[in-house]
């Protein structure tokens, strides 16, 4: 039995977003095969953005944010199911781990000292869907964004290993091909993988 946390981070609340469906899906899994589960929707949340180091090291963390750190605290595996936007994840889910990744509670202190915080030991899967073709993002992208995730946000806190899925022609896929999709995802929820 695993402790795993989805956070679904497409920032628009409308049921059709298919990261929603996937979010569900690998949710449906885990819970069916005894994991348990928590998830999270970036759409659900209220949290300003930071404007300043100062912020970000000293400034008062809102009640959203210390409900998510929380839950972070108690996963041990972390879901993040979100769209490319521009090249890389919406600017909203960008916002939501700068408040999240604080450093007294991502790196143990004030100074930023990697993977010294409260996360350290957890896994993760990271689900990405896009417009085009996975291999072209991988490919001709490296799937840049995807690898600063990895590396510059969850490695540095300690988060590891990381793995992903790459969801791509999502506007173009069959309703088979997207079917697959979500089974592939349940699949991976009963394995919290």
């Amino acid at each position: 039995m695993t402790r795993i946390l989805i956070l679904d981070g497409h920032p628009d609340p409308d049921p059709a977003r298919y990261c929603h469906a996937l979010a569900a899906s690998y949710a449906q899994g885990a819970a069916g095969t005894g994991h348990v589960i928590h998830r999270t929707n970036l759409s659900d949340l209220d949290f300003p953005d930071l404007r300043s180091r100062s912020d970000w090291e000293e400034g008062p963390t809102p009640a959203a944010i210390l409900a998510l750190q929380d839950q972070l605290a108690w996963a041990e595996h972390i879901v993040i199911v979100y769209p490319l936007w521009l090249g890389g994840m919406p600017a909203r889910l960008k916002a939501l781990l700068e408040q999240a990744f604080r450093p007294a509670f991502a790196f143990g202190g004030k100074a930023v000292s990697p993977g010294g915080g409260k996360l350290k030991g957890r896994s993760a899967r990271i689900v990405v869907t896009m417009g085009m073709p996975a291999a072209a993002y991988r490919v001709f992208y490296f799937a840049h964004s995807l690898r600063s995730l990895k590396r510059n946000i969850l490695a540095l806190v300690g988060i590891g290993p990381v793995r992903d899925t790459i969801i791509g022609a999502v506007e173009t896929r069959s309703d088979e091909s997207r079917k697959r999709c979500l089974q592939r995802l349940r699949r991976m929820g009963e394995q919290a993988a």
